[in-house]
């Protein structure tokens, strides 16, 4: 009989540079949308539509954590995020994953790096996604507004919950017919 496997505990290892590659092209596509908003947008002006309903660009700013925690801590919280992202990074080279939690710990370590490229740079993070349904979500528990965000805060969410998931969640082995 066989047992099922565990998408986080597969037997199959990645290449060495699979993580490395999941991370540079989310780390990249998060510095480049903050570059794009820094030189496109503006703080206090309106939302523009992106995708109606769905989808709106606002420039914001964030000197602590998830939901303005730890305001005023930026520095701090980007040595940290430096510190974590880089360390998953070295875990995942060192001991190679199942692709499945290579791809995730390379999201999380992607996004921990992109915003801590930008508190150290510039003592504050970027944010700039605005999406109008997670705000219905969030006011409709009584906690106002969903926080706009980046890629990078999407990146450690996701793969957050992805890692989380993956936890419970089994491969089951195909019936023989």
């Amino acid at each position: 009989m066989l047992r099922g496997v565990s998408l986080l505990n597969g037997r199959r290892r990645t290449l060495p540079w699979f993580p490395v590659l999941i991370f540079a092209a989310l780390l990249a596509a998060d510095q480049l949308l903050k570059a794009w908003a820094l030189t496109t947008l503006s703080q206090g002006q309106p939302p523009i539509v992106a995708v109606p309903g769905v989808l709106e660009w606002v420039l914001t700013f964030n000197t602590g954590a998830a939901w303005s925690m730890f305001s005023g801590s930026a520095t701090p919280l980007a040595v940290g995020r430096l510190l974590v992202g880089i360390g998953l990074l070295a875990y995942l080279l060192w001991r190679p994953q199942p692709a499945f939690t290579s791809v995730v710990f390379g999201m999380i370590a992607a996004g921990a790096v992109g915003n801590a490229i930008d508190g150290l740079r510039f003592g504050r993070v970027t944010d700039m996604i605005h999406a109008p349904p997670l705000s219905a979500v969030t006011r409709a528990i009584g906690q106002g507004d969903f926080p706009i965000f980046n890629i990078a805060d999407s990146c450690v969410v996701v793969g957050t919950i992805l890692l989380v998931i993956g936890t419970f969640v089994s491969e089951r082995p195909k019936r023989a017919l």
